[in-house]
């Protein structure tokens, strides 16, 4: 399904976190990039974005010359503000958590296409949660440990919050026992591994508790730079797709209408259903196919309750969700699981 396809793009500075923990390896890294079908003189381009699968390759062959169980956990050592391309400066201007989680999912997809982020709050807790994209097993336990890894470092580093509660994995544990050490000097709280989902979990009143390089004229700046890299991420792609991306960062967190993504687009109601006429598709069609999609996915390879699910998909009632789902499919989303 499109959920889990390999099809989109990784930033520049994205790749060049695991090159530098390649490097401290004693890795000479400039054959495996051509291995993996990415031109070097890319790398020296922090604007360039690579294939999500020419990334997936590198990765994996970065993994296997490293000859590291946790590359991807020590390459979150190397993050920085130039890491996140425009999206790590914005976090630094932000005032508040809060905030800088309600701009992840507008502009996550200038860092790629590698995952999504959501939050989930429920029990005075706030569950950052990531969701990788990757197909290679190994590869995204790679990733994932990489990206939760580089959130608690880059907020301990550059935002200077302390106290996460705990880190969820979705995957194991490792075999060897002597690698969780690895595991608790990055992190330092608790790692919880076989969990249904992967992210970290911080105090809900952490969201609110002031950053001290909040600028909010410069946040202004960057927030207008960013839409603008946005805009000419998405110039080649169909207005579906572009439509299909923005509702897949947004669409758990609120109902979302077609006012709202013709907004985020920067395109009028009346435009945006034009050129999906065009198309030969509608708004509702795409919202519905992405909704079903995402239902799927979650019911296969999840163990969210059916209320959860509902919410991920922006449905008010879950009642909603069983009724789309029986038309979607003629069966219930209960019969589906089972």
């Amino acid at each position: 399904m499109d959920l889990i396809k390999n099809n989109g793009r990784a930033s520049v500075p994205a790749i060049k976190q695991y090159l530098k923990s390649a490097d401290a390896c004693g890795v000479d890294y400039l054959p495996l990039l051509s291995a993996a079908g990415i031109d070097p003189k890319v790398i020296d381009d922090n604007t360039s974005h690579v294939s999500n699968a020419a990334m997936e390759r590198l990765l994996k062959l970065l993994i296997e010359a490293s000859g590291d169980p946790c590359f991807g956990l020590h390459s979150a050592r190397f993050v920085e503000p130039a890491s996140y391309s425009v999206l790590g400066y914005i976090s630094m201007s932000c005032a508040t958590l809060r905030t800088i989680q309600a701009k992840i999912p507008i502009y996550e997809k200038i860092v790629g296409d590698m995952g999504v982020t959501t939050v989930e709050i429920a029990n005075g807790y706030a569950l950052q949660r990531w969701q990788c994209l990757f197909s290679d097993p190994e590869v995204k336990r790679h990733e994932v440990e990489n990206v939760l890894g580089s959130w608690v470092l880059y907020s301990r580093n550059f935002l200077n919050i302390e106290g996460v509660d705990s880190i969820w994995f979705e995957h194991s544990a490792p075999i060897d026992p002597t690698f969780l050490q690895d595991y608790r000097d990055v992190f330092g709280c608790d790692v919880l591994f076989d969990k249904p989902v992967s992210g970290v979990r911080i105090r809900e009143e952490m969201l609110d508790i002031p950053l001290p390089q909040a600028n909010d004229l410069l946040l202004e700046t960057l927030l207008a730079h960013a839409t603008k890299l946005l805009a000419e991420l998405d110039h080649s792609q169909t207005m579906s797709d572009q439509v299909k991306n923005l509702l897949r960062l947004v669409i758990n967190q609120r109902s979302p209408s077609s006012q709202m993504v013709a907004e985020k687009l920067g395109i009028s109601s009346r435009t945006l259903q034009r050129k999906l006429g065009e198309e030969g598709t509608s708004y509702s069609d795409v919202l519905n196919e992405l909704r079903m999609e995402l239902a799927l996915y979650f019911l296969k390879n999840t163990s969210l309750s059916m209320e959860n699910i509902a919410a991920e998909l922006g449905y008010a009632e879950a009642r909603s969700f069983y009724r789309s789902f029986k038309q979607w499919t003629g069966r219930t989303a209960g019969s589906y699981r089972s």
